[in-house]
């Protein structure tokens, strides 16, 4: 298992900053209540020129909002940098009934008395955790008024009822948003210059390669760059406008690939893992079609894993 000390190596972090982050981790011990939130993702993000960008805006106590398409990696890159700093993570997804009660609280009766059940941005406020704001170009008016007092300078919450309560000084918020789904909405002015912004790429074919490979040590070649190109192929496809989102899942090709070693052919790992994500039948058969073209029908394990 990789050290953060070691990943942030691999990735070529500046040494200064690398040091800054390992001495922010002892500075800031994590209450055993909540150590079980401090967790490796399965999937580290690599891309050194983002990471560098969201370590250092952390480490001056800045707030990051990751704006982006699908499979970009936000979210895996929110996981990885809670794990780096070695706190622990609240995902809090923002939707229709997400109001300030389910961000800060609500009353509940325990013991015969009124108690304040804590939400999970007054968790992360107690505990120094990262607060993982998800979609939150989907925010309610309610929800954002919350997230102004909690993301600028007064780092505090004024809880209705109760005590004000500060920020502890390493909770960090991580924001995310997608362009162009349904529901979401601009973000005000307000709200942005709370954040520091990083802009998400979409996958290359290098990094793809080299997540695969690393995800796969025993991958064939051919194998790597089939699975790579299936992926690059969707993902053109989709910023063209001839199908939808849904089949760009790095998550389900990895889980593909996965499947494989248990002797199911490729391509049916690839028809559960990322064509039938797709519930519209001509969307399906473009996806199907592709994968055709990368992986064929006739391919068995030993034609993905140098031991097959």
């Amino acid at each position: 298992m990789i050290t953060v000390d070691e990943y942030l190596k691999e990735q070529e972090i500046d040494e200064e900053l690398t040091a800054s982050v390992i001495e922010f981790r002892k500075e800031y011990p994590v209450d055993a209540c909540v150590k079980d939130r401090v967790v490796m993702p399965d999937m580290l993000f690599y891309g050194k020129d983002i990471l560098q960008m969201a370590l250092a805006a952390l480490m001056q106590g800045e707030n990051l909002l990751l704006s982006g398409a699908k499979a970009t990696g936000k979210n895996i890159l929110c996981e990885t940098l809670a794990w780096v700093f070695g706190r622990p993570a609240y995902d809090i997804s923002f939707h229709v009934n997400t109001d300030s009660a389910s961000l800060i609280g609500t009353d509940t009766f325990v013991n015969n008395e009124v108690q304040l059940r804590k939400g999970p941005v007054y968790q992360c406020a107690q505990y120094g955790g990262f607060g993982v704001l998800d979609e939150i170009n989907m925010a309610k008016n309610d929800a954002a008024s919350v997230l102004h007092a909690v993301l600028d300078h007064r780092r505090r919450i004024d809880v209705p009822g109760y005590s004000k309560i500060a920020l502890h000084p390493a909770t960090r918020f991580i924001g995310t948003m997608n362009y162009g789904y349904a529901g979401t909405k601009e973000l005000n002015e307000a709200l942005v210059s709370r954040f520091m912004v990083v802009d998400m790429p979409p996958l290359d074919e290098e990094i793809l390669r080299f997540l695969l490979r690393k995800y796969f040590p025993d991958i064939k070649e051919k194998a790597l760059e089939q699975f790579a190109g299936f992926f690059l192929d969707l993902q053109t496809k989709a910023y063209n406008g001839e199908i939808s989102t849904k089949s760009l899942d790095l998550r389900g090709l990895v889980a593909a690939i996965r499947t494989v070693k248990s002797k199911l052919p490729p391509f049916f790992a690839i028809r559960m893992g990322i064509v039938n994500k797709s519930f519209d039948i001509f969307e399906k058969e473009i996806i199907e079609d592709v994968a055709l073209t990368r992986i064929p029908e006739e391919w068995t394990r030993a034609d993905v894993f140098e031991r097959g």
